[in-house]
């Protein structure tokens, strides 16, 4: 009998997939703060993963395009879009995010190795 990790481990895995790019996209926000003319970026995490969830179960899907660009609150000068304290917030709550679904991952593996060890 083999163990389908995809079921077990439910929508988990692909959120901290989600995570883990958001994570990228915003880290690149930061690292081009005083890069003139660059827009920040942002994934809407919760339709990526509705339309990643959609994929999987074969049901049609509009595609998005990627990460979308933020609207700054306080435009500069230069055309750049990223407000620091507005990237390190995103990063801080997406890596508080992203813990929480490796926990939720760790604990059903957890789970799967005491139920194969008979506990």
């Amino acid at each position: 009998m083999t163990i389908n990790f995809k079921a077990a481990l439910g929508v988990h895995a692909d959120a901290l997939q989600l995570r883990a790019e958001r994570t990228r996209v915003l880290a690149a926000n930061i690292a081009n703060e005083s890069t003139p003319g660059y827009t920040a970026r942002d994934i809407d995490f919760a339709s990526a993963l509705q339309e990643q969830i959609a994929l999987e179960a074969g049901e049609p899907t509009l595609s998005s395009d990627g990460p979308l660009y933020r609207v700054p609150y306080h435009p500069s000068a230069d055309g750049n879009t990223v407000e620091i304290g507005v990237e390190q917030a995103a990063f801080s709550q997406n890596a508080s995010d992203f813990q929480t679904s490796l926990t939720f991952i760790n604990m059903k593996l957890r789970g799967l190795a005491k139920a194969i060890n008979g506990q």
